[in-house]
């Protein structure tokens, strides 16, 4: 709770600031999303550096997550992600704009930067002990937490789920038995993230750019089919939403209790949801090809627009419209698939192996995501040396070939203790290069309006 209350402080504190940038630029920053650079240093294209960062953002949390919450919270935890989101566009967007600021390029064109090049160069090297820390903290999540077991357990589950949920077919490996189809999808997710982790950044933005549009894309639109096809709901399900999410519908009494659950669930899923102030994205936008901090800072704002305002909406609206978040005895990814199958004018199969698929991707392009961010957290405090990091590599793919086979729950516990670390030298950061931030945006808009 004091962590979700400092990002969410933070969000708010640069809003002020920057008063409403996230508001009155949204459209801008959207341009500067398909417009990229000619001329700009960096290693991938504007739009490539926010696929890496969205290829980790976008995954499990939109669909598992965000129904979580609501069951948890009620519908009215979806109103409190918006509210996080908002505030977290700010915080998006100064750490994108510091990232490129603060950047070092090689002579290679290789790029380096995140929180822990603008701590030490925008808060001065008495600071890079938390630079340090900070990197401490992301090889670990990316190792042994959100970036390989989690995500290739999730996978393997989903898969089983669909093709052998009552465990027929099955294996003995390590004194266990388990699910042929959870042994076949381990070895092919390894293998393939293997093959696209080892060829570094330019791979995994290439592979990034074609699975997360694409991926993003046919799950907007499956859910859009819901709610286009059951549009006299939609309506309802707004109001529904916005009276949970103060407690109005509650018993008498019980009305500040609700409020307060709902908002505890849906900012702390938000939080997490869209990786504000984490300080994992700004690692991705340090790549961008480009030589305007400002601009760099705007792309990586619309990653939490696309992530929690748009995705994230889209989940929670088919949950709330098929009532799947009341069904007894429904968690996680059930929840998810009950409104797959009941909302959509499909056979029930159909929409649960649709499902699968982007459960199976959004977590496949999360383990690429978090490999270059702890990767890059490494090369930082090994001062690049590259028998070191090709060595994490293998260890990575390692971990994830392992991870079918883990037990999740301490896995995850672990990953929530990292991620919640990582942040604290991030936030600081933030809170003292708040006035650079505000300086930068206000050049870069005086230089804008004069037409250069």
């Amino acid at each position: 709770m004091p962590l979700i209350i400092l990002i969410l402080f933070t969000g708010i504190l640069l809003t002020v600031r920057l008063r409403g940038l996230q508001i009155r630029h949204l459209g801008k920053a959207l341009h500067y999303v398909f417009h990229n650079e000619d001329d700009g240093e960096g290693e991938v294209t504007s739009f490539g550096a926010l696929c890496t960062a969205l290829s980790a953002t976008i995954g499990t949390g939109n669909i598992v997550g965000c129904a979580t919450a609501i069951v948890a919270g009620g519908p009215g935890a979806l109103f409190w992600m918006w509210l996080a989101a908002f505030f977290g566009m700010a915080t998006k967007y100064a750490e994108g704009m510091l990232a490129v600021k603060y950047r070092v390029i090689a002579e290679d064109g290789h790029a380096l930067g995140g929180p822990f090049y603008y701590i030490e160069k925008g808060m001065g090297k008495n600071f890079k002990w938390l630079a340090k820390l900070f990197c401490v903290f992301g090889t670990m999540v990316g190792l042994f937490g959100i970036g390989t077991f989690t995500q290739v357990n999730g996978i393997t589950s989903a898969v089983n789920n669909f093709f052998d949920p009552s465990n027929v077919h099955t294996i003995s490996l390590f004194g266990m038995n388990y699910s042929i189809s959870v042994v076949v999808a381990g070895i092919i997710v390894t293998i393939c993230a293997g093959l696209v982790i080892i060829g570094g950044i330019k791979r995994i933005s290439k592979v990034s750019e074609v699975i997360v549009p694409f991926m993003a894309v046919t799950y907007i639109g499956v859910c859009l089919i819901i709610v286009f096809t059951h549009l006299p709901q939609v309506p309802a399900a707004f109001a529904e939403i916005v009276q949970s999410a103060f407690g109005l519908k509650a018993v008498a009494g019980g009305a500040i209790g609700a409020m307060t659950v709902a908002m505890q669930k849906g900012i702390a899923r938000g939080i997490f949801s869209n990786e504000a102030g984490l300080g994992s994205a700004p690692i991705a936008a340090a790549a961008a090809q480009t030589n305007e901090p400002v601009r760099q800072g705007l792309v990586s704002m619309t990653g939490t627009f696309i992530d929690t305002i748009v995705i994230c909406t889209l989940t929670g609206l088919s949950i709330v419209i098929t009532g799947a978040w009341q069904v007894e005895g429904l968690q996680g990814v059930q929840v998810t698939t009950y409104a797959f199958q009941n909302g959509l004018p499909f056979p029930a199969q159909v929409s649960s192996f649709v499902l699968m698929l982007c459960l199976v991707f959004f977590a496949f392009t999360t383990i690429l995501g978090w490999d270059y961010y702890s990767e890059r957290c490494l090369e930082y405090l090994t001062n690049g040396h590259q028998k070191k990091i090709i060595v994490y590599r293998w260890l990575y793919i390692l971990a994830v070939f392992i991870g079918p086979y883990m037990t999740v729950s301490a896995v995850w516990t672990i990953a929530d203790i990292f991620n919640g670390l990582m942040a604290l030298p991030n936030m600081i950061a933030l809170f003292a290069l708040s006035g650079v931030v505000v300086a930068e945006t206000k050049a870069f808009f005086k230089k804008h309006n004069a037409g250069k």
